[in-house]
């Protein structure tokens, strides 16, 4: 298990303001665990004891809605820090995070995290500047689902998954591999709608598909739709 004060990933998070001292005391106190494919990490309701710092991997966050079905909100990607609003506002976590493959996670004890938050002025900032991007992000996808067609939402949903998860260098697919019903989760559509659209995309020699692989093709023409 890598030492936080040398480990690449908190460059990426507001950990990266905490001072050398700082950041030894959390190797001392912090666990490091593997969640596998599928596994939850923490359920909306969950009482959160302190953040999970994602090393490795993907994770889906998703929030029952009144129907009783989950939303998928956002996906989390490595050196993403889960549950900092739940701790800071002393709150149960309002979103569910299940691993969309293997992940390698560190669990960071509430305490270190209040105590830098009020002695560190720089940590606090960045932590604020992050809930707030979250924010801003939830705004401008509120916004896209009220005004783009379907067609379009999900070309932004294809770029995105690209922007957050990378490219196979081989097989030039999409690293982040949804099932159809989750990636029609998230583009605010019925999964045979989601369905029909990907074989269009095909069609018009936009996209790829091989089983759930998706290969960006003519990515100049989803940045047109995506607009």
């Amino acid at each position: 298990m890598s030492r936080c004060e040398q480990c690449i990933i908190r460059e990426f998070s507001s950990l990266k303001a905490l001072t050398r001292d700082e950041l030894e005391t959390i190797s001392e106190t912090k666990t490091h665990f593997i969640v596998r494919k599928g596994e939850i990490l923490f359920l909306e309701g969950d009482n959160l004891n302190g953040v999970y710092c994602v090393k490795s991997g993907f994770c889906k966050l998703t929030k029952l809605n009144s129907n009783g079905k989950d939303t998928i909100i956002k996906l989390a990607k490595s050196g993403e820090l889960l549950g900092q609003r739940s701790i800071i506002n002393e709150e149960t976590s309002n979103l569910t995070a299940t691993a969309l493959e293997d992940m390698q996670v560190c669990f960071i004890p509430k305490k270190e995290m209040l105590d830098y938050f009020s002695d560190n002025n720089k940590f606090s900032l960045l932590v604020t500047r992050d809930i707030c991007n979250h924010l801003k992000d939830a705004d401008k996808g509120l916004a896209d689902h009220t005004h783009k067609t379907v067609k379009e939402r999900l070309a932004i949903m294809l770029l995105k998954l690209e922007e957050l998860g990378g490219v196979d260098p081989e097989t030039k697919s999409l690293n982040i591999q949804l099932s159809r019903e989750d990636l029609a989760n998230m583009v605010g559509t019925a999964t045979e709608s989601c369905i029909r659209l990907l074989s269009d995309l095909k069609k018009e020699g936009i996209i790829q598909l091989s089983g759930k692989k998706i290969i960006l093709v003519d990515k100049a023409e989803l940045k047109n739709l995506a607009q």
